[in-house]
Formats: C-alpha cells, sequence, structure tokens
C-alpha cells in the first residue's frame, strides 16, 4: 500500500512539473551551421569529472521513476525510454542537453531541471547506469494496431529481422556493437533492450532533422533510409541482448512461453 501512494503521489507530481516549468530556450543545434556534436562544454564537462554516487542517485531517480518506472524499464509503446544499464556519458550528455535546450523534449524538461546541480547529474547517471537492463521489453510486432501496420510494414517478424540485422550489420554495428552494447567513451549509447517503438521513433527523428542534437555522422547514414527500412531495423535493434547486462528472467517465465 505505502508503494501504491508513494507511486500516486509521484504520478501527481509528475503530470504538475510537465505543465509548470516552461520548455528551455533551444540553442542551436543541427539545423545551424556551426554546431559541433557533443561539444565539450557548460555542465556537461563538470558532471562528466565527478564520480557518481549511486546511493544518491537512487534518490534522486524516484522523480524519474514516475515515468521511467522504478526498474528503468520505461514503457513498451516507446513513450518513455528504457533507461537501465545506459552509460553514465550518454545519460549526462542527454539530460544536460535537455536542459540547455539543444534536444527538445518539453515532457522531460521539467524533471531534468530539478537537478540541483553537475554532481546530481552525476549521481542519477551512476544510479540507473549501475540497473540491469529489463528483458522484457516492447519488441516489434506486426500484429493489427501497433507502428507497423500504421507504417504498412510487412507482416512478416522473421522477414523484419532478418532485412534488421543486414543492415545493422552493415552500417549501425561499427558505432552501436554486435550486442547493441554502444561505447561509453564515444557516447554511443546502448540500444539492447530498448522498447521498438521509441527506436523507430528516434531514427525517424533524426532522419527528418528533428533531433537537434543528433551526431552528423549518423544523419548521414540514416538519411538514405526509407520508413520500412528503418522498422526493420528497429525490429532488429530491440532484439539485441547484452550478455551479462540483462535481468534475470522472472521465475515462471520460461515456463509461461512454453
Amino acid at each position: 500500500m505505502k508503494k501504491l501512494i508513494i507511486a500516486a503521489s509521484l504520478a501527481v507530481f509528475a503530470l504538475t512539473a510537465a505543465h509548470a516549468a516552461p520548455p528551455a530556450a533551444k540553442k542551436e543545434g543541427i539545423e545551424g551551421k556551426d554546431y559541433k556534436w557533443n561539444a565539450q562544454e557548460g555542465e556537461k564537462i563538470e558532471a562528466l569529472t565527478k564520480k557518481g554516487d549511486k546511493k544518491r542517485g537512487e534518490e534522486a531517480y524516484e522523480i524519474c521513476g514516475a515515468c521511467h518506472l522504478p526498474s528503468g524499464a520505461g514503457r513498451p509503446d516507446g513513450t518513455f525510454p528504457q533507461l537501465a544499464g545506459q552509460h553514465s556519458t550518454v545519460l549526462i550528455k542527454q539530460m544536460a542537453d535537455i536542459r540547455a535546450g539543444l534536444r527538445d523534449n518539453p515532457t522531460m524538461y521539467p524533471f531534468a531541471a530539478t537537478l540541483t546541480d553537475a554532481q546530481e547529474l552525476a549521481d542519477v547517471s551512476a544510479y540507473i547506469e549501475s540497473l540491469c537492463i529489463p528483458v522484457d521489453h516492447g519488441m516489434y510486432d506486426s500484429k493489427p494496431g501497433d507502428a507497423a501496420k500504421d507504417w504498412k510494414a510487412p507482416a512478416d517478424n522473421a522477414q523484419q529481422l532478418s532485412q534488421g540485422k543486414e543492415l545493422y550489420e552493415k552500417e549501425c554495428k561499427t558505432c552501436h556493437g554486435a550486442n547493441g552494447e554502444g561505447d561509453k567513451a564515444k557516447f554511443y549509447p546502448v540500444i539492447a533492450g530498448q522498447h521498438y517503438k521509441y527506436l523507430l521513433r528516434q531514427m525517424s527523428d533524426i532522419r527528418d532533422g528533428k533531433r537537434r542534437n543528433a551526431n552528423p555522422d549518423m544523419v548521414k547514414i540514416i538519411k538514405k533510409y526509407d520508413d520500412k527500412q528503418l522498422i526493420a531495423i528497429s525490429a532488429y535493434q530491440s532484439s539485441l541482448v547484452m550478455p551479462g547486462n540483462m535481468c534475470k528472467p522472472k521465475a515462471g517465465a520460461a515456463a509461461k512461453k512454453k
């Protein structure tokens, strides 16, 4: 009962905060001629030099859990991404970009703005990075009503995964890794365990110029892909598993699948 009350209180706070704070003033992003991806400046640089305290980070994360869930699993429908196990460098960069108005996310901004300083940014990132990556997450499924049908994708899941694997290994694997592990030092995100619909939305936004803090190198690669190809790549990416980093399957889960 106590957990339910806390969860309800956080949800109310989330709704209030989302309407209380205006988004940050926009900072010039990829649309500008002088844009430099991951410029080494601002509070991001300070936060990256701090040693994150996971215990303090757990306390700071409580407000994040209202949307991303206490486990960091996010939402299978892709409205909120899976965060657990993400590289702290990536988390710091993305939150700093949102706070600075470089990445447009009006829903996230009020919460990111509650972090008091670079140390707290490092703390919450360290805690999120320490969480195991949920095994159960939003996967591609061609059943009626999902994003695949909306985008008029082929109905064969196996075909999507096969095509997606081919495209992924051709141009995505170099940066994001064979198992979707990304690269902490280069700020390339973990994509293993990420929700299919979130991946699809982000890649579409990057291709279409809506993700203003995007890496120009990725834009060049993804620009040539049509909707069907992005669906296939997202389907395959969402199927990736990082050995040793995923949460242990829940008891009885294997039996249910039989």
